[in-house]
């Protein structure tokens, strides 16, 4: 008789993660920044296609790297909770701390029971209405861990390296243009390149846009930017 074979849950859970993170790490990076009147994010994506960052409500941006298939249906996903959350009570009571719980919710449950996990990282970043209000960029990682960060967000492959690089750079009080040319540069930094307008995904949520604060920025104006 065979004996059945057996494998401990920290072994799992540690083989599951190995996986993911091989994964996400072969995507290309993305980062989110604080600037002066709201948040910018700027993923290497050179599809022009395939978006890495879409709105999910009025002030509330979802950005996400790894398997796209994967993070597309986690932004719809999010997409559908804001709305039902929006209709039934009030605009004002979607926010983004409550979408980063449901996904960390959603990623857990699947990192936990489910045969694969999702290999992705995702970013639910949201405006204050004012100046004096907070920013939020919220990082949730494929085993539902939220990290609640200020300042900047790195997400993807080369994550250190990227960090490392925005972390001698960044200061509150950035303009726009500083904004997007800070994170274009801190992307190209791992491999010493120079990033183009054409291999960037560029969008902000911009509180002085009115109701709807995001806009993706289109190629000519992301090139004007890093003009400088």
């Amino acid at each position: 008789m065979s004996m059945p074979y057996y494998m401990s849950p920290e072994q799992v859970m540690k083989d599951r993660a190995d996986y993911a993170r091989k994964g996400i790490a072969r995507g290309r990076a993305l980062v989110g920044l604080e600037y002066l009147d709201g948040v910018a994010l700027v993923a290497e994506n050179p599809s022009s296609s395939l978006n890495k960052i879409a709105e999910i409500y009025d002030r509330i941006a979802f950005a996400g790297v790894g398997r796209y298939n994967e993070f597309e249906q986690l932004k719809i996903s999010g997409i559908r909770h804001a709305d039902v959350t929006g209709y039934q009570y009030s605009r004002d009571d979607v926010n983004a701390r409550s979408l980063a719980n449901s996904y960390a919710q959603l990623l857990g449950q699947i990192f936990t029971h489910e045969m694969k996990p999702y290999e992705v990282e995702i970013l639910v970043a949201s405006v204050g209405v004012t100046a004096l209000d907070p920013n939020r960029l919220f990082h949730i990682l494929y085993d539902g861990t939220v990290m609640d960060e200020h300042g900047y967000s790195v997400l993807g492959g080369n994550a250190e390296a990227i960090g490392d690089a925005l972390e001698g750079q960044f200061s509150e009080g950035l303009s726009r243009g500083e904004a997007v040319r800070l994170g274009a540069s801190a992307l190209g930094k791992p491999d010493d390149r120079t990033l183009e307008a054409t291999q960037l995904e560029v969008a902000v949520l911009d509180r002085g846009s009115g109701r709807r604060t995001f806009r993706r920025l289109p190629v000519a104006e992301v090139a004007e930017l890093l003009a400088g």
